[in-house]
């Protein structure tokens, strides 16, 4: 599957919900998702019912796009979490959450992961000190992500951190925002990822 170059807005409202693909127009009332509550499209206010087939492949479309994997990478993460000892559905999501690109986001480099992922491929973005351009870079209990010295005085950047420490960080991360720093105290629990998600359809649909 190619990358997705469409309007972003128009996957929330398919989806029904935020994917949050817009940085802080998501959090404003200028968000389409708030303003059009339906399914984008000429018939997008009269969606029928929804097999169960149908149920699943929005729940995997929609994990899918909020963390910005295509198809393949995803069902790679799933095959991983397969073949991984825990729950797979739980462990699925921690795969995600681990990336560099997303733990850039949680921290306020950028203020959507679309922008978080490139600031990562620019080289703005260190791990234990050392750059990474990957965004895909799975981190580890202990790990330290920072900025890179070079870019901390970049006007986004800052304001960003400062949008994502109004919101407040994630409990497994150990923030420190006056030197755009963090450690990972901990891989995160499912209590710690997003409630609304229904992962393990997404283990049914795959496991057909």
């Amino acid at each position: 599957m190619a990358k997705y170059t469409g309007p972003s807005c128009r996957l929330c409202r398919r989806e029904g919900g935020k994917l949050f693909l817009k940085g802080e127009k998501c959090f404003s009332d200028k968000c389409p998702v708030s303003i059009k509550a339906y399914a984008p499209g000429q018939h997008g206010q009269r969606r029928g019912r929804v097999s169960e087939y149908g149920t699943q492949l929005r729940e995997k479309q929609k994990i899918r796009r909020i963390y910005g994997v295509l198809e393949g990478q995803f069902r790679r993460y799933f095959e991983r979490a397969s073949q991984t000892r825990g729950v797979t559905g739980e462990l699925l999501l921690r795969f995600l959450e681990l990336r560099l690109d997303n733990v850039a986001y949680r921290l306020g480099y950028g203020s959507s992961r679309a922008e978080a992922r490139q600031v990562v491929r620019h080289g703005h973005v260190t791990v234990n000190g050392r750059r990474v351009d990957i965004p895909s870079y799975q981190l580890r209990a202990g790990d330290v992500v920072a900025v890179a010295e070079s870019a901390r005085q970049h006007a986004r950047i800052q304001a960003a951190v400062e949008a994502a420490a109004a919101r407040g960080f994630p409990e497994w991360l150990s923030v420190d925002s006056a030197n755009f720093q963090a450690t990972v105290k901990a891989v995160p629990v499912r209590e710690d990822m997003a409630p609304d998600l229904n992962e393990q359809v997404v283990v049914e649909l795959y496991s057909k």
